[in-house]
């Protein structure tokens, strides 16, 4: 091989990329207008999302409009503590978010991931640059799996993945059964429906012993299914588990997903 065939091969392949750029331009993933980069959003999109940041719930990560310290807790922490260690969500879950989620759920647009994982690296970096954490995806229903194609959370997780110092585990945790579409549950109903429904993959026992374990999922709405899959988890011996969605509801109530 000579020195000028890599950069040759290089030159070929950026020649190659702009000609797929002028036949099949990048779209905004929110609204599909031409942009300048793939898995983008354009200026009027992107200003459209309410990243979540401090000041939040120590706890459940929910959004103080007052600074209230590092440790505060909103209401319903106090009122009752999630199983799970901590939560962080990039974005608020609203109509624009919506409109993105499903077209990643149901649209096949599975490469939306890589900016679900770039918006959520901004928002809890400090957990996926931690070393030894493991990185586990909540699993989908087999049925759901087997008709969607795809588990966006496990998409996301993979995502994230490639840019931390965290491992991998997408079989980590198994569905012990499918469970109603929550979809006009309110919160007590949420809770019932996904009570039992998880496990920790037997295999995975051994891996997930002593590990911060980083659950990843799509949206949060009232926790139930992190709480969910929290439990199980720390009850396979993980020393914590810190919940990573790209969106979250607020406020849950006027929500149907």
């Amino acid at each position: 091989m000579t020195v000028a065939q890599p950069a040759m091969r290089k030159r070929l392949a950026s020649m190659f990329m702009k000609a797929v750029n002028l036949a099949l331009p990048p779209r905004c993933l929110g609204c599909g207008l031409i942009v300048e980069q793939d898995d983008s959003l354009c200026v009027a999109c992107w200003s459209g999302l309410s990243f979540i940041r401090a000041p939040r719930c120590a706890t459940c990560g929910v959004p103080f409009e007052t600074d209230l310290g590092e440790a505060a807790l909103c209401a319903p922490c106090m009122e009752e503590r999630p199983t799970f260690n901590g939560a962080r969500a990039a974005i608020v879950y609203a109509e624009l978010p919506r409109k993105i989620m499903m077209r990643f759920k149901y649209g096949g647009r599975t490469h939306m991931a890589r900016m679900m994982a770039r918006h959520i690296r901004l928002a809890a970096s400090e957990w996926l640059d931690a070393p030894g954490s493991l990185i586990i995806p909540v699993p989908l229903a087999r049925w759901r799996l087997w008709r969607r194609g795809y588990n966006q959370a496990g998409l996301i997780a993979r995502a994230l993945a490639r840019d931390s110092a965290a491992a991998l585990m997408l079989d980590g945790l198994v569905r012990r059964r499918a469970t109603a579409s929550s979809g006009g549950l309110g919160r007590k109903q949420r809770f019932q429906n996904v009570r039992g429904a998880f496990r920790v993959a037997e295999k995975a026992r051994p891996q997930i012993k002593g590990r911060n374990v980083l659950l990843v999922d799509d949206v949060m709405t009232t926790g139930a299914t992190a709480g969910a899959c929290a439990r199980e988890l720390l009850r396979a011996g993980a020393t914590s588990v810190h919940v990573l969605t790209w969106a979250r509801a607020l406020p849950f109530k006027t929500l149907d997903s």
